[in-house]
C-alpha cells in the first residue's frame, strides 16, 4: 500500500532548522490545509481540481509534472490564484495500461525505468530495483525545473506514493532539492497529516467529517486527497497495487474514490465547516508566514 514507508529520520541536514513549527495560525480555529495530489495526471482529475478551484476554495495541488496532461493543469492553475502549486515528485507509474517515464529521459536515467522505458508501478519494486541516487537527483530536478519553467509558482514539493522521501537516502535528494530551489516540503512544517487515500469509498465522507470535527484548537493539519471527476476516462484505470481500488472480481473502483472525495469538498457542509470550524490556508501562506528555515523532518513520514 502505498503512503506506508516510514523510517525514523537521522540528523537534518544543514538548511532544515528544528524551529517550532505551526507559526502561522493567527486563530484559535484549528489550521487546515488540503492537499489534492496527482494533478495533472489526466484530464479527469485536471477537471476535478478545475472544479474544485472554481468554488474559491483554497486548497494546495501537487502536479505530477512527468505525466501527459500536466500541461492542461498549468492552464488551469494559472486561472486561479486561490491554489497554492507543488511539484508531485514522481517515480512511479502505478496504472495498467497507462504509464509515464521520465521527464529527463530514459537514457539519462536509465536505472529508474524498466525495459520499456517506464516507471516502476510500485514503492516495493523500486525499492528493490538497483536505482542509483544520481538519476534520481537528476529526474526530480528536470521535474522541478519543468515545474518552475511553465510559469507556475511553485510553492512546495510532495512525494508521489511516498517514494521520493521513502528511506533516509531518497530524503537526502529531496531535501536538498528543496533547499536548491527555496521549495517547501509538505510535512515539514509539524502538520499532523492525515490521508483519505486508503478509507473505504462507503465511509469515505463520514470519516472526512468525524476527522475535521475532531481537530484540536490551534493545530496544523494537512488532509491528502485524490479528485477526479468519474468519467470513461478514469473509469477504465486500473491500479496495480491496491486491492481497495479494485473490486473482488477485479473492476476498478479508484474513480468511485476520487468522485466522493471530490464531492465531498463541493458539498455545502463541508463549506459550512470550513467557514466556521476551520481556517483554510495554502502551501503558499504557510511557506510565507512560517518561513523555510522553520522545517523540519517529520520523525516518521506518513
Amino acid at each position: 500500500m502505498r503512503e506506508l514507508y516510514a523510517f525514523v529520520a537521522g540528523a537534518l541536514l544543514a538548511g532544515l532548522s528544528i524551529s517550532q513549527p505551526a507559526q502561522a495560525q493567527k486563530t484559535n480555529l484549528p489550521t487546515l490545509l488540503l492537499r489534492a495530489d496527482d494533478i495533472g495526471m489526466n484530464h479527469s482529475v485536471n477537471m476535478g481540481v478545475q472544479q474544485l478551484a472554481a468554488t474559491g476554495l483554497p486548497f494546495s495541488a501537487s502536479v505530477m509534472f512527468a505525466c501527459p496532461w500536466y500541461q492542461e493543469a498549468v492552464e488551469i492553475l494559472k486561472a486561479h490564484p486561490n491554489v497554492a502549486v507543488g511539484v508531485h515528485l514522481t517515480l512511479n507509474a502505478e496504472w495498467k495500461n497507462y504509464r509515464w517515464g521520465p521527464v529527463a529521459g530514459r537514457n539519462a536515467v536509465p536505472s529508474l525505468v524498466d525495459s520499456l522505458g517506464y516507471f516502476l508501478p510500485s514503492t516495493e519494486a523500486f525499492l528493490n530495483s538497483k536505482y542509483k541516487l544520481d538519476e534520481v537527483e537528476k529526474e526530480l530536478t528536470a521535474q522541478i525545473e519543468r515545474a518552475l519553467n511553465s510559469g507556475l509558482k511553485i510553492s512546495y514539493v510532495d512525494p508521489h506514493m511516498g517514494m521520493a522521501l521513502a528511506t533516509p537516502e531518497l530524503q537526502a535528494v529531496t531535501e536538498k532539492l528543496a533547499r536548491k530551489y527555496k521549495l517547501g516540503i509538505s510535512t515539514y512544517f509539524g502538520e499532523a497529516y492525515k490521508t483519505m487515500w486508503p478509507v473505504p469509498v462507503e465511509t469515505k465522507a463520514q470519516e472526512f467529517t468525524g476527522y475535521l470535527n475532531s481537530l484540536k484548537p490551534g493545530s496544523l493539519n494537512v488532509v491528502e486527497l485524490h479528485v477526479a471527476q468519474s468519467t470513461p476516462e478514469m473509469e477504465a484505470l486500473v491500479d496495480m497495487n491496491s486491492d481497495l481500488m479494485n473490486t473482488s472480481d477485479g473492476k476498478p473502483k479508484a474513480s468511485q474514490h476520487r468522485q466522493t472525495e471530490l464531492n465531498m469538498l463541493l458539498s455545502p457542509a463541508f463549506r459550512t465547516l470550513a467557514g466556521k470550524k476551520l481556517k483554510l490556508i495554502t502551501y503558499a501562506d504557510l511557506v510565507k508566514a512560517n518561513g523555510l528555515g522553520s522545517m523540519k523532518a517529520p520523525l516518521v513520514r506518513p
